[in-house]
């Protein structure tokens, strides 16, 4: 795996994988306390790579090999950390992939891109049990308290060996950044991979980003058997196969 970095000034440097290929570049942005060595992430990499088709993965500050201190991070942090590595690596459109909190990011980028180059920038999105607004419905009112009293909430997680940590200064950030309440202006096509029995992020979320994007060409995708992580063989190859049709669509 040939890994790269973009150095910037006053941000950590970011970690990335990028090739070049055809089409609109396929953007990965991995979860909370994730990064680009992930199964889903580095499968759809090799099969873009495989089918000639453009894509770029990346580790936020402070997260897999990045530098920075994931503590010192916050959602529009990391929303910066995606908008520099596309403005450095991608000139044409982008389909972005967002993977639970890389769903939030996803929409957030998107949404600038759009106002900024306009709506030919973002040719499709897929989530993948996307997690907007999760320091709203993800946390309890007591957890909610300590996150702020003490400004971290620690946790167990079965995903990895390290505890699940949320600080008051992320979650302030997402406070301040929350979409689902409003309708959300994207008009470009938008799938939602959800796993029916997802344990961390209810389906019911895709269905609320459903009826909250303003395109008419949004599929929600329910997943029997799915967990959270969607890592199956069988979830992958939906995942490439939508990726795929959204890559060559048009």
């Amino acid at each position: 795996m040939t890994v790269h970095y973009l150095d910037r000034p006053g941000r950590p440097r970011l970690a990335y994988r990028h090739v070049a290929g055809t089409g609109p570049t396929i953007v990965f942005l991995p979860g909370y306390m994730s990064d680009m060595a992930g199964g889903k992430a580095t499968a759809l990499f090799d099969w873009a790579a495989a089918e000639g088709h453009a894509c770029l993965l990346l580790d936020y500050a402070g997260c897999g090999l990045s530098d920075g201190l994931f503590a010192d991070q916050d959602l529009i942090d990391w929303h910066g950390d995606v908008l520099d590595l596309i403005d450095a690596k991608v000139a044409g459109p982008v389909v972005i992939v967002g993977s639970s909190m890389g769903g939030w990011l996803m929409l957030l980028t998107a949404l600038a891109l759009i106002q900024r180059d306009g709506p030919a920038r973002v040719a499709a999105l897929a989530g993948i049990a996307a997690a907007p607004d999760f320091t709203d419905w993800g946390f309890s009112d007591a957890e909610k308290a300590i996150i702020l009293a003490e400004g971290a909430l620690v946790e167990d997680t079965p995903y990895g060996d390290q505890p699940y940590v949320t600080t008051r200064r992320f979650f302030q950030s997402g406070e301040a950044n929350r979409l689902l309440d409003a309708p959300i202006p994207l008009t470009c096509p938008v799938r939602l991979l959800h796993g029916e029995e997802d344990g961390d992020v209810p389906s019911g979320i895709s269905l609320r980003l459903s009826a909250a994007l303003a395109s008419t060409d949004v599929h929600v995708i329910l997943v029997k058997g799915g967990d959270h992580r969607l890592s199956r063989d069988t979830d992958i190859a939906l995942l490439i196969d939508t990726v795929a049709r959204l890559v060559t669509a048009g």
